[in-house]
């Protein structure tokens, strides 16, 4: 039977409908007789009724399941059978509703936008979906590696098989056409912040082979992120992986250097800093632990690869903190700016500056002059651990040389064939949430006096990757996300499954903090993915102890050390009892030699 198990999940993980029929498959669970009384059941039903009040676009599948169980969405409002007060009661029980079945009447938006485009700022982002656009932009989401500089893989989500995505520019005004194309596996979507207007409802859930589009107004400039947001848990996940970029409104006003020079920059640059995870545990953990930071999608690009200008150039940088943890102190050794604006906007002007500081999707335009003085000027964040880690690089100042004149924040772009030596020659690959190369990968290994190991389901990815136990050991999965349910979509659900191994298992459907465990018998190498998450997988070595070195992860502890830790203490009371001995017997001594 587990067999069959095993092999219906196999195909469903492989399949671009292995999220929904998980979702299908955990709603289903949540709504049976063991859980429906459960607080995660009750809490889930509360989450799905409040999005209905608040939503006209619940999404099918939800409905779909409900119905299939003899459940609508007005029963969600309901006393259950045994009396318990309606989960949904705390959001409609203030909620002023006409008499009878009809629904108020709603405003005609045609009235709001033409309040707005007479307010003296701007108005928001929204036109009807069928306005004709001036621009159109068209990018493709998809799961991929890529190289990152210093021998090193990675191994993620990107924009245009890259990571940052490519820079998008439009002007102040535009009637933007913005299309995301899925060539991936998995679901994908888009949130853009430099748009004032509803946008998860046209791009936000995009299934493998499928694309969207949603047209909008560039009304307000800046400089500002974009990036994959499929709804739920999902949007911070892939975001951490890799897919992200900037898109910049250029303003309809001068910015002050421009004017005061009365020419545009001589050099142009878009920079946008941002991180690379080796675990999904350390992408969540705190503020986030990267393994390496970057401007432009490679380690120390523009050290490589300077930015060169001339003594006395207008330079104008595009600056944007992509993250997704961490703070940016962004600098230039040897440079004071003329001016700099928050967000890019050209009214949020401040005047001089070391440094600006951005935090995570903040985002600045620096203006400054180049000194008259030739050399190298190095950029970096001055929250130097950053630095170290990959995101520095070299503006210079050279009477002859020649650069170009815009440097966009688009990552590198290989050929098929480059593509291929980088892998064939890589030093290591990194992933965030499957199994990179060894020398990252290390095994947390467990002797005989180890009988139940913890693993950890957190930031889509299994902590610790690879173990080591012996045969008999127990391992425990525990569901650390948090995050389970947000417009129909239950993307912080977990399991485990074998996909190569000497036996094949699978587990249940898992919520925040419920586990699931197998005992491991038989020797060898098993790996194993999450069902509604195939890219994440884990491995666990099942061998024999042969009495070698051991490495313990601080996270998860070997269970039985009682045996050792009295030994340590019977050693060091015997250690104290031959110092007490020795000092009393010296002492004696002494005193004696001193009568004498």
């Amino acid at each position: 039977m587990q067999g069959i198990l095993v092999a219906g999940l196999m195909m469903i993980a492989f399949t671009g409908s292995a999220c929904e029929a998980c979702n299908r498959s955990f709603l289903i669970d949540l709504l049976g007789k063991e859980k429906l009384h459960s607080l995660m059941s009750k809490e889930l039903r509360n989450a799905i009724a409040a999005q209905e009040t608040r939503s006209e676009n619940q999404t099918a599948w939800v409905a779909d399941v409900l119905a299939n169980n003899n459940v609508s969405l007005q029963d969600l409002n309901s006393p259950l059978t045994d009396g318990t007060a309606s989960m949904t009661q705390n959001v409609t029980e203030n909620v002023q509703t006409p008499s009878g079945d009809q629904k108020p009447a709603k405003k005609e938006f045609i009235d709001i936008i033409r309040r707005d485009n007479r307010l003296p700022i701007p108005a928001t982002s929204y036109v009807p979906q069928n306005t004709r656009p001036n621009k159109n932009v068209r990018i493709t989401l998809e799961e991929n590696d890529t190289y990152i500089g210093n021998g090193v893989i990675y191994k993620g989500f990107t924009i245009e098989k890259k990571i940052p995505g490519p820079t998008i520019i439009v002007e102040e005004g535009d009637i933007v056409d913005f299309k995301i194309v899925n060539q991936g596996n998995i679901v994908h979507g888009a949130s853009i912040h430099a748009v004032n207007s509803q946008t998860s409802k046209y791009l936000g859930k995009i299934f493998p082979g499928d694309s969207a589009s949603v047209v909008f107004q560039a009304n307000t400039p800046g400089v500002y992120m974009y990036h994959c947001a499929p709804g739920g848990h999902a949007i911070p996940m892939h975001i951490i992986f890799g897919q992200y970029g900037m898109i910049v409104v250029k303003p309809k006003k001068k910015y002050e250097l421009e004017r005061i020079l009365n020419k545009e920059p001589d050099i142009e640059i878009f920079l946008l800093q941002h991180e690379f995870y080796a675990s999904g545990k350390d992408a969540v953990d705190g503020q986030g632990r990267p393994m390496y930071t970057a401007f432009n999608g490679k380690l120390f690009r523009y050290v490589e690869e300077p930015i060169v200008g001339k003594p006395g150039d207008y330079v104008r940088i595009n600056f944007l903190n992509a993250g997704p943890n961490l703070l940016s102190t962004f600098h230039i050794v040897g440079i004071v700016w003329d001016f700099a604006y928050w967000q890019g906007h050209p009214d949020n002007r401040f005047s001089g500056g070391q440094t600006v500081t951005a935090g995570p999707s903040d985002s600045w335009v620096i203006e400054f002059r180049i000194p008259p003085d030739e050399g190298s000027y190095l950029m970096l964040s001055h929250a130097v651990g950053s630095t170290d880690r990959g995101a520095l690089g070299l503006l210079i100042c050279d009477e002859d040389g020649e650069g170009p004149k815009t440097v966009l924040s688009d990552g590198p772009e290989y050929t098929k064939a480059e593509m291929e030596e980088f892998r064939a020659k890589a030093l290591r690959t990194i992933t965030p949430f499957g199994l990179g190369s060894a020398d990252v990968e290390v095994p947390v290994v467990y002797g005989n006096d180890t009988k139940e190991v913890t693993v950890k389901i957190i930031g889509n990815s299994f902590h610790p990757k690879v173990v080591q136990v012996t045969p008999g050991t127990t391992i425990k999965w525990v569901n650390e996300d948090v995050f389970t349910f947000m417009e129909g979509e239950f993307s912080g659900i977990h399991n485990v499954m074998v996909k190569d191994g000497p036996e094949r298992f699978a587990g249940p459907l898992l919520a925040h903090a419920e586990s699931y465990s197998q005992v491991m018998e038989k020797q060898g190498e098993y790996v194993y993915i999450c069902v509604p998450h195939p890219y994440m997988e884990g491995k666990i070595i099942v061998a024999e102890d042969k009495g070698g070195k051991r490495v313990y992860s601080a996270a998860v502890a070997p269970a039985n050390t009682t045996t050792i830790h009295w030994i340590l203490l019977a050693l060091a009371a015997l250690a104290l009892m031959i110092s007490v001995y020795t000092m009393v017997v010296v002492s004696g001594k002494k005193e004696q030699d001193l009568k004498n």
